[in-house]
């Protein structure tokens, strides 16, 4: 239950960023609500993935270099995470576009603090008990 209201929640940032930035393009536009909908629930599932398996191996090998930079490298990271979403979504068929590095990279910063801000309101992370 947790994954698909962090799913649902990642979903909306996504949508909501894409909104925001010119240079973030999300969904096919011109099709249906419905068909636009699942688009982006299918490209956060991509993204949830991603950021499973991936993320801890590329964080891991670059832990050094976040340590000189104060932590500020993990956006770098987060940014190739962002990259790989969209070059695997394209893979599935699916539209998340960046114009350059540094619209991803804004859009990384925007989609972190959209979920933090959803996930506390909803609190999905508290214990219920």
């Amino acid at each position: 239950m947790r994954f698909l209201v962090h799913l649902i929640v990642t979903g909306l940032a996504l949508w909501l960023t894409a909104l925001i930035l010119p240079g973030m393009h999300l969904g096919g536009g011109g099709t249906s609500a419905l068909t636009e909908i699942l688009t982006i629930l299918a490209i956060a599932l991509v993204f949830a993935l991603v950021d499973a398996i991936v993320k801890p191996i590329a964080s891991l090998l670059a832990l050094p270099i976040t340590c000189v930079t104060l932590g500020l490298f993990q956006l770098v990271v987060n940014t190739l995470m962002l990259l790989l979403t969209s070059w695997l979504s394209g893979l599935f068929g699916l539209t998340l576009h960046f114009d350059s590095f540094w619209w991803a990279l804004l859009a990384g910063i925007i989609i972190g603090i959209l979920s933090a801000i959803v996930e506390g309101i909803i609190g999905v992370d508290r214990e219920d008990g």
